[in-house]
């Protein structure tokens, strides 16, 4: 599939070339793989991970650009239908259009330097928010700013970007996930800093796998003191 946007650009969507050497760049911010990781887990222990899904960070969206491959490592992205692949192949990259749908959401972390998260450079080295805009064309762009803290949404509206603004509550509607995003100040993995987290369209907040088994485990406790005062041993009950 071909297309060809303004500015002169021809876009392809080929495979990444086995030999094509990926960026192994460190990540800017120790809490970046946290947080990508902490937006993943309540999906999957909300039950909104489906095994067509494809959910990734630091992974390589690969795009051809006037022959030369352009890939990007957004640091966290969600495409909601991908081709299977063979269970003895792991994928080291990700081509739109190609290997399944469009990708419908990317997420980048600002640096403390410019990282070019924000980048409208239209020439190579593309900057990012350009090759998300104008090449990969996603819908819903957040960029969060760790160091403020600060979120912004970007939603594509006639081929460019325009920042969407947050409800009362301070967060953000994300329609492909059918979800509200936000900044939530907490702990996890024994880490009490902000965080992004999901909230359903009426407002509750999607747990973690580890806030669940908190909750299921405060259950079976109240649960076993109840029983202990109806003159019953729950350690003897199956």
């Amino acid at each position: 599939m071909i297309l060809q946007p303004t500015k002169k650009l021809t876009i392809t969507w080929e495979h990444l070339p086995d030999d094509f050497v990926l960026p192994d760049d460190p990540v800017e911010n120790i809490q970046q793989p946290p947080l990508a990781a902490a937006l993943t887990d309540a999906l999957g222990a909300a039950g909104r991970i489906q095994p067509d899904m494809l959910i990734g960070s630091n992974f390589g969206l690969v795009a051809t650009v006037n022959k030369k491959v352009v890939v990007k490592a957004p640091d966290w992205f969600y495409v909601p239908h991908v081709q299977p692949v063979p269970s003895e192949v792991i994928r080291r990259s990700y081509t739109p259009h190609l290997e399944g749908d469009s990708v419908a959401v990317v997420m980048e972390f600002l640096s403390q330097e410019d990282g070019g998260e924000l980048s409208v450079r239209s020439t190579p080295p593309y900057g990012k928010l350009y090759f998300y805009e104008q090449i990969l064309q996603v819908p819903t762009y957040v960029t969060y700013d760790p160091y403020e803290p600060s979120l912004e949404v970007r939603y594509l509206e006639e081929e460019k970007y325009v920042l969407h603004r947050a409800d009362i509550n301070g967060r953000y509607w994300i329609p492909q996930l059918e979800l509200f995003i936000g900044i939530w100040y907490g702990e996890r993995l024994r880490q009490t800093t902000n965080w992004l987290r999901w909230w359903d369209a009426e407002g509750n907040l999607l747990l973690w796998s580890s806030e669940q088994a908190e909750q299921e485990r405060q259950r079976a406790e109240l649960l076993a003191a109840k029983l202990r005062e109806l003159g019953v041993d729950p350690d003897t009950l199956n």
